[in-house]
């Protein structure tokens, strides 16, 4: 019964560990993203000051729907 269960071990480690990296590298990816975007506004938001522009607005214009 023994080897039955480090059969059973060894057998789900190597899944269990890929999907660990993953989670992980999807992680840091989408904090890589969000990191970007809110410097991006930052920087937008100092170049639009300079120039005496009002702030961008924080939603897009809604576009008019194709038919």
């Amino acid at each position: 019964m023994q080897d039955y269960w480090v059969a059973v071990v060894w057998s789900i480690l190597p899944t269990l560990v890929i999907s660990a990296l993953f989670f992980f590298v999807l992680r840091s990816v989408i904090r890589a993203d969000r990191t970007e975007r809110r410097e991006y506004a930052r920087i937008d938001a100092e170049e639009r000051a300079k120039r005496g522009l009002p702030p961008a607005s924080d939603s897009a214009p809604a576009q008019p729907a194709e038919r």
